[in-house]
C-alpha cells in the first residue's frame, strides 16, 4: 500500500462517546456522506464490529467491500480490506483519539488502492476529501 493520507479535527465530546458512534457502523449513513450502507456480518467478544461489509458511492466509484476491525479500547480503531471490491483493490484506514483539554482530537488515516491506474497525487486528494467529510460529519453529529 501507498503512504497514508490523514486529518484531524477536534470534537467537544468525550472519547467514550465518540467511540460509540464510530462504533455504530450501521448508524454512518445518518452522518458520514458517501456511505451507503454498512452491515456487521460478525462481532467480536466487546459487542464491536470485526468484520462488515461497507456499499458507499464515492463520486465517480461505487463499490461494496469487507473490511476486518481492531478495536483499542476507545483509544484506537484500525479496519483493514478483506473482501475486495469492483473497483477497491486495497484499503487501510484508522480513527486514533486523543484527549484535547476538555475535547477530543480525532486522526483519520486511509490509504485506498483502486483497479483503476490513478496518479499518486489523484489518489491522495480523493482520500483526503473522504476523510475531510467523514471528519466534518463526525463533529456536526456529536456536537448537535
Amino acid at each position: 500500500m501507498a503512504d497514508r493520507t490523514s486529518s484531524s479535527i477536534t470534537v467537544k465530546a468525550p472519547r467514550p462517546e465518540i467511540m460509540a458512534v464510530i462504533a455504530d457502523l450501521e448508524g454512518y449513513p445518518r452522518w458520514a456522506s458517501g456511505i451507503r450502507e454498512f452491515t456487521v456480518q460478525e462481532t467480536g467478544p466487546d459487542g464491536r464490529a470485526a468484520r462488515a461489509r461497507l456499499t458507499f458511492d464515492g463520486g465517480p466509484f461505487s463499490d461494496t467491500v469487507g473490511l476486518a476491525y481492531t478495536w483499542e479500547g476507545d483509544d484506537r480503531v484500525t479496519w483493514d480490506l478483506v473482501e475486495k471490491g469492483n473497483v477497491v483493490t486495497g484499503l487501510h484506514g484508522s480513527y486514533a483519539l486523543a484527549d484535547a483539554g476538555g475535547a477530543t482530537e480525532v486522526t483519520y488515516e486511509l490509504t485506498v488502492d483502486v483497479r483503476v491506474p490513478m496518479i499518486g497525487m489523484v489518489r491522495r486528494k480523493g482520500e483526503k476529501r473522504i476523510i475531510d467529510s467523514a471528519l466534518k460529519g463526525l463533529k456536526r453529529h456529536l456536537e448537535r
